[in-house]
């Protein structure tokens, strides 16, 4: 039985809900999985697992600078076992960027990173208007009015294709 490290950093839940859907395709391919937020996974989870994954998600056009934080300082551990990385974010929604390969925040952590996963991807997001403070739906609002996404605050946004998430689980439990 593989010991899997499920490590996410999430604003608004979409990327847990993103890493509970991977856990169950990885339990049914016979994984034992154990979750961690990224701010309260240690060291020694880290030497104990067998393969990482680890998401996170953008806000204002940034991986929280944690997510750095950690994979620079783990790079040795995370690059001695089979890992994965994937990014969550609402301009994975257009065809363009919804790639490692187009899209921009996966191109920038790339760069900024030490850690240089085996398998990257990329998955969009969701709004949920009705969950964000004054600011941050105006800022939202404003960013989805640019990029000719949907700007009606009284509705929810579900951009995520939870069929891609599962066939990129299937691909790292494969592994």
């Amino acid at each position: 039985m593989c010991n899997t490290l499920i490590i996410y950093s999430t604003v608004d839940g979409q990327t847990k809900r993103i890493c509970q859907a991977m856990a169950t395709e990885l339990e049914q391919a016979g994984e034992h999985v154990i979750f961690s937020e990224l701010s309260e996974t240690t060291e020694e989870q880290l030497q104990h697992c067998d393969k990482v994954l680890i998401g996170a998600s953008i806000r204002y056009g940034k991986h929280r600078p944690m997510l750095y934080q950690f994979v620079n300082r783990y790079k040795t551990l995370l690059d001695g076992r089979k890992n994965a990385f994937f990014s969550v974010n609402v301009v994975a929604r257009k065809p363009e960027k919804n790639t490692p390969q187009t899209n921009p925040y996966m191109l920038k952590f790339l760069q900024l990173s030490l850690w240089q996963p085996q398998q990257l991807g990329v998955f969009a997001g969701r709004i949920v208007y009705a969950d964000y403070g004054w600011l941050d739906r105006t800022a939202i609002r404003f960013i989805m009015w640019l990029t000719k996404g949907p700007t009606d605050t009284s509705q929810a946004y579900e951009f995520t294709d939870w069929e891609q998430v599962r066939q990129f689980a299937r691909e790292f439990a494969a592994h």
